[in-house]
């Protein structure tokens, strides 16, 4: 069975603090996987991955001395993780548009199906293709209403954890969200009328 990953104490961030190497590695250990996972969630690109942990963590490390609680360390982290992604977000701003003919095959039946039915097909292999096509069109949003609508509807996180993490008010966030899902909604909608147009 695998050793859990140490915890992260006040005696842990007091050795980071004074600069201790071995305490340095130890803190990349915890965090990575989180840290992996935050990046993951909100970047589209895997070629992007690599450099945003990487700027995540010396961000970490230059910043350390200002974590002073009462937060959680982990949700401080998870701050500057969400920071960083929609930092580089806005950086890199091209958001193609999606179009038909950059779909694959199997996302084109996801599209012809959700227009026959009401109803989603259940099975793992739709479920992954329904998400693939999401990322797609989640990729064609703003920066802000990217980070948003990953937080709160595909880690279902609530409203003020969101306010928490970003610095972002509450209503900002519900404004940008009602209109990140009217712009998806478009977006599929368009979709669709460009099959339905390719099928005649």
């Amino acid at each position: 069975m695998e050793e859990p990953p140490p915890a992260i104490t006040s005696e842990l961030l007091d050795r980071v603090k004074a600069g201790d190497e071995s305490a340095n590695r130890t803190l990349v250990e915890i965090l990575y996987p989180s840290v992996r996972a935050n990046v993951r969630n909100h970047l589209r690109k895997q070629a992007d991955h690599d450099d945003v942990s990487q700027e995540i963590f010396l961000k970490i490390f230059l910043k350390i001395d200002q974590y002073r609680g009462p937060q959680p360390f982990n949700h401080w982290v998870s701050r500057i993780a969400v920071t960083t992604c929609y930092d580089w977000l806005r950086k890199h701003r091209a958001r193609p548009l999606a179009t038909y003919s950059d779909l694959s095959e199997a996302e084109v039946e996801i599209i012809e199906k959700g227009r026959q039915t009401t109803t989603m097909g259940t099975s793992d292999t739709e479920r992954e293709l329904f998400s693939g096509l999401l990322d797609k069109l989640i990729a064609t949003l703003n920066p802000r209403e990217q980070i948003v609508i990953r937080l709160l509807d595909l880690e279902e996180r609530p409203v003020r954890e969101i306010a928490e993490l970003t610095g972002w008010g509450a209503s900002k966030i519900k404004v940008t969200a009602m209109r990140a899902r009217r712009k998806l909604a478009e977006h599929l909608q368009h979709l669709e009328s460009q099959q339905q147009t390719q099928d005649r």
